[in-house]
């Protein structure tokens, strides 16, 4: 068996099914792509959809790839167990209608046992099929696994309800008994039981079957296969490693960790040990996370950010580190991945300010939740059931970051107990509405045979707005393939067109179908790519269509001018974002229109109003420049030396399209561009919002439109010059301002007035003195306008010292208003003027509430303010 780095391996692994014909696919990012059903990629299949349900076909049908991946249905297990993890790497190689059992046993068996490659001893893998898969069963023998090593389980079968699904063939190492957490005879000591003797380190799934509607299963047309292997546990056989923390992934995470400490080390008990694999394994994956462009917040993915670093930061306090201190070790992770993901070196600075901030804000959050968690301890210990409440718990949990064994822990040091099932309950609640907001979306569709099968070559045409001969070679009607169109609807497929099929954010081109006598024959409402990459014509038939016959296809000009003036000024903004906000600023969306474009992006704070003037100003000054826009047909890897962004991993084919903007922006793009910056005219930012956790949004418009807009703009302008008779419009907002003084010299006049009125008005109201059990007491319904005016006589009889009571109120609007002030003598008898206002409030339709002394209410319902005055009254003769 090899002695192999992390590094060593996981470029082993490529390198092996690279030599079988496999093409390597670069990690995609933790952030799905156009995948509503995933929060973050879990697994390497996850980037694999779009092939396996055929609604693309790949360049090549062998693929390879190493994933990073995030899971987090596991946290709490996560520092527990040996293996528990909520970032990891998984390998696999996945056949598109290509190669199926024959070949992918046997290669697994070969790069696991030959001296070649890994070298593990053979008589130390077992394997689990499914029992009715007899092929997998003889593949396994003929390959070189004796029998006695196969066991049949009826769970080795991979269905997650709808979609492909089939067998699973599982392959295990055999640690040893000496390893192993159950005794010799347990019945779960076997390879694929629960015990620690017998690790899983791949699996391959025959996606063989779709799982229709209606329960019953019927034969994928094309045959996949799909695999996972777990770097680090593999890596952990080949480190002699007893858990995934001691290998070269997480132990110099760890001993920096260590150096934090007072003298705190790994190993030296299971406390300490649990807290600093929780770090290890949370700041890989916050790192990783943020360099893709997730970023803290109180939902979704941010939540997970968050709650991650809170974890992580509460298990460095148990080691006694204090502080911020995860962002620290953030160029730890940097160097032990840097050989095949740099993205978290080159990013460094700006992952570590965000952990830093979320580090620094939990520290205050901290400290009142270790004070609310006294508090319920508290209440906890004089109750009779000595119970903290589930709800209780969750609410530490869910606001405060406190994972439920520090809430359990705490209690139970206390001599107290903590309701688990009602936290459980709480926990599934909150889960439960995740789900519903996600939705029921179907994670893998089923594959559309008839378009898989489209085969012939289409040319899209750019910088053509019209092609006279382009041979119509394809037809589509409900799903059938048909030699003649005639109804309502239907999608064609030419051998060349000039329709650009929506990709990228740019939507597609629109326009119309002409015979060769100049007929209308269809109009183009949509174009899309068919599996094999050919633009798919959805159109409204006028008169009939027919393969093979020749048709003259013209776009709508004016829709494409508009179209390359945004997407051209999308590449702009992208610069422009990026030299005013950072590089770290990362594009997570764009929609480029006919008539405007939207772009969202990154970032933690929403833009301020220089940043925002800075980035338009920038864009203009580029189309003011009249710049070239050159493309440039290269190979991927060309085109990243070149200096080409690539905006989502793994997206592009062998040839792709480099557009530049000269040295300002130079991106991967397939889509419509200006041949000139020129062309663009202006750009105008119309609005920047929040989209989601850590997510902008800029819209802006250009061209005629943008003139539109500040056209309209201007004409508002003019009015607001007009109303407020400035003679130029730069002196518009010297008009205001001397407005805005007069208007609040005329309020302040108004407020005097209104205090020399209720002054007047305090002397009849305070001399109206009542007794009430051995109490003055003054309680009118006064003449005021509401509660600003009560106040204002509250104040005047605090200082005129008329009464001991002073109970007052007012109707203004059809709304009530009431105050109640105490003295010291009613405060000495225990009246309290917040139990007073309690009683007073619901007569008149209101609530309130305030201080001993002094309190005040609203309601809607004045005509019950003498009622409640006299209740008011009634209480105080009690007393």
């Amino acid at each position: 068996m090899k002695k192999l780095t992390s590094s060593e391996f996981r470029q082993m692994f490529l390198d092996f099914f690279k030599d079988h014909g496999h093409m390597i696919m670069p990690s995609a990012s933790l952030i799905p792509e156009d995948d509503p059903t995933l929060l973050w990629i879990n697994s390497g299949v996850a980037t694999m959809k779009k092939y396996f349900d055929g609604s693309v076909v790949p360049k090549n049908h062998r693929i390879t790839s190493s994933q990073k991946s995030i899971r987090t249905n596991d946290i709490e297990n996560v520092g527990k167990t040996a293996r528990h993890q909520t970032f990891f790497e998984m390998l696999g190689n996945f056949s598109v209608g290509d190669y199926f059992r024959d070949e992918a046993i046997p290669w697994a068996w070969e790069f696991l046992t030959s001296h070649d490659w890994l070298g593990l001893p053979k008589e130390k893998l077992y394997c689990t099929v499914y029992p009715k898969d007899e092929d997998s069963f003889k593949v396994w023998v003929k390959a070189g696994m004796p029998e006695d090593h196969i066991v049949k389980l009826e769970d080795n079968f991979w269905d997650i309800g709808e979609g492909p699904c089939g067998p699973d063939t599982e392959i295990f190492y055999d640690r040893g008994q000496e390893n192993n957490d159950v005794a010799e005879d347990d019945p779960e000591n076997f390879p694929g039981g629960e015990n620690a003797r017998y690790l899983e380190i791949w699996n391959i799934v025959f996606s063989q079957y779709n799982h229709l509607p209606n329960g019953k299963y019927v034969d994928q047309p094309h045959k996949n296969i799909d695999t996972g292997m777990g770097l680090e546990r593999v890596l952990s056989i080949l480190q002699d490693a007893p858990t995934n923390f001691e290998t070269d992934l997480f132990l110099p995470i760890i001993h920096a960790t260590e150096e934090m400490t007072d003298g705190k080390k790994y190993g030296e008990n299971d406390e300490d040990t649990t807290a600093f694999k929780i770090i290890a394994d949370h700041v890989r994956a916050v790192s990783f996370a943020i360099a893709d462009g997730a970023l803290p917040s109180n939902s979704g993915r941010g939540y997970v950010l968050r709650r991650l670093i809170r974890r992580a930061d509460l298990n460095g306090q148990r080691l006694g580190i204090k502080g911020a201190f995860l962002y620290k070790l953030v160029p730890v992770v940097g160097k032990i991945m840097e050989s095949h993901y740099p993205e978290v070196t080159e990013q460094q600075g700006f992952i570590q300010n965000v952990i830093q901030n979320e580090e620094e804000r939990f520290q205050s959050t901290l400290d009142t939740g270790l004070s609310l968690l006294d508090d319920l301890i508290d209440k906890a210990q004089n109750s009779e059931e000595k119970t903290i409440s589930g709800k209780d718990a969750f609410k530490m949990f869910d606001t405060y970051g406190f994972p439920y064994e520090l809430t359990f822990e705490s209690a139970q040091d206390a001599g107290l107990n903590v309701d688990k099932d009602g936290f459980d309950k709480e926990m599934q609640a909150q889960k439960d509405r995740a789900r519903k907001a996600r939705g029921d979306l179907q994670s893998m569709g089923s594959q559309d045979l008839t378009l898989m099968n489209l085969k012939d070559k289409s040319e899209f045409e750019y910088g053509v707005y019209e092609e006279p001969h382009a041979k119509l070679i394809d037809i589509v009607v409900d799903d059938k393939l048909v030699d003649k169109a005639e109804g309502e609807q239907a999608t064609l497929v030419f051998d060349k067109t000039p329709f650009y099929a929506e990709r990228g954010g740019q939507v597609a081109d629109h326009g119309d179908i002409y015979n060769q006598d100049g007929e209308l024959v269809a109009k183009v409402t949509d174009v899309q790519h068919a599996p094999n990459d050919q633009n798919l014509h959805f159109v409204d038939v006028i008169l009939p269509l027919e393969k093979g016959q020749e048709y003259v296809l013209k776009i709508d000009k004016e829709r494409r001018e508009g179209l390359r003036h945004s997407h051209t000024a999308t590449h702009l903004l992208h610069a422009a974002l990026r030299q005013v906000l950072g590089d770290h600023t990362r594009q997570a969306g764009s929609l480029v229109e006919p008539d405007y474009l939207r772009f969202d992006f990154t970032a933690m704070d929403p833009m301020t109003p220089r940043e925002l003037k800075s980035v338009e100003e920038l864009v203009n000054q580029k189309i003011w420049e009249a710049i070239n826009v050159e493309t440039t047909i290269t190979d991927p890897e060309t085109g990243r030396k070149m200096g080409a962004l690539a905006l989502f991993n793994g997206k592009y084919g062998d040839k792709v399209r480099v557009v530049q903007i000269d040295d300002f922006s130079t991106e991967f793009c397939g889509g419509t561009h200006c041949s000139n910056t020129s062309q663009i005219g202006i750009f105008k930012i119309t609005s920047e919002s929040a989209v989601g956790a850590g997510m902008r949004r800029i819209e802006a418009v250009t061209s005629k439109k943008a003139y539109e807009y500040l056209a309209e703009r201007s004409s508002l302008l003019d009015d607001i010059q007009e109303e407020v008779k400035a003679t130029k419009a730069e002196n518009i907002i010297d008009k205001i301002d001397s407005l805005e003084s007069d208007l609040h010299d005329s309020q302040k006049q108004v407020e005097e007035l209104n205090k020399q009125i209720n002054s007047a008005k305090s002397k009849d109201l305070f001399n109206n003195v009542k007794d009430v059990n051995d109490l003055t007491v003054i309680a009118e319904v006064a003449d005021v306008d509401g509660m600003k005016d009560l106040r204002e006589l509250a104040d005047n009889w605090k200082s005129s010292n008329k009464s001991d009571v002073l109970v007052l109120a007012a109707e203004n609007d059809g709304k009530a208003n009431m105050i109640i002030s105490l003295g010291d003598k009613a405060l000495d008898k225990g009246l309290k003027a917040g139990d007073l206002i309690k009683i007073a409030a619901p007569i008149f339709g209101g609530g309130g509430g305030g201080r001993p002394n002094m309190a005040q209410a609203g309601g809607k319902k004045p005509e019950g303010l003498n009622d409640a005055i006299e209740a008011v009254i009634n209480e105080i003769s009690k007393n």
